[in-house]
């Protein structure tokens, strides 16, 4: 029955989500969260996670969930789920729509989605913002977790002023994982 459920949830999650893996964010929480597979707090560090190893998003996400709630051949069949529908959308643009693209009033549609896709982003991030502040609120603040993320902000500004395009994402990235091994692992 898991493996229907993660089929189902995953395909509807690729079917409606447009505008990327950001955009698809709030539509995998409400899955997740209405199929009872995680909770708020597990939904924000599977965010976490998903965005800071290699991959998309999207596809890390539903790898994550199916992995957790039915094992190798649940991350197969949620992966799959998720990335089917932008594979079979994909080729039918590909096949069917070529020309199509080239119309302006398929040009004005597209071009009408993109504030869409801005403010659910937004939205996104203002809702993770003030999850993670009350949780932050509800529980003792971590002194650790505060100093690390303002030694890499410090970090990244810092890299900003020095050199006119700033530190690498994937340098920062490095250095946040052995910055958190070393604090966290030791």
């Amino acid at each position: 029955m898991i493996y229907l459920d993660l089929l189902i949830g995953f395909l509807e999650v690729g079917f409606f989500s447009f505008g990327g893996a950001y955009a698809a964010i709030p539509l995998i929480r409400e899955v997740v969260l209405a199929h009872g597979w995680m909770d708020e707090e597990m939904v924000a560090y599977m965010i976490a996670i998903s965005e800071s190893t290699p991959g998309p998003i999207m596809v890390n996400m539903a790898t994550y969930v199916g992995s957790v709630k039915g094992g190798i051949p649940g991350a197969i069949i949620a992966t799959t789920a998720v990335v089917f529908p932008a594979f079979l959308i994909i080729l039918l643009i590909m096949v069917l729509l070529k020309k199509a693209l080239h119309n302006k009033y398929v040009k004005a549609a597209i071009g009408g989605l993109k504030p869409c896709i801005i403010g659910i982003i937004l939205s996104t991030g203002i809702m993770m913002m003030i999850r993670n502040c009350y949780i932050f609120l509800k529980a003792k603040p971590d002194v650790l977790t505060i100093g690390l993320t303002c030694f890499l902000a410090a970090v990244y500004f810092g890299s900003r002023k020095m050199v006119k395009k700033g530190i690498s994402p994937i340098i920062l990235i490095c250095v946040s994982a052995l910055v958190g091994v070393v604090a966290y692992g030791i």
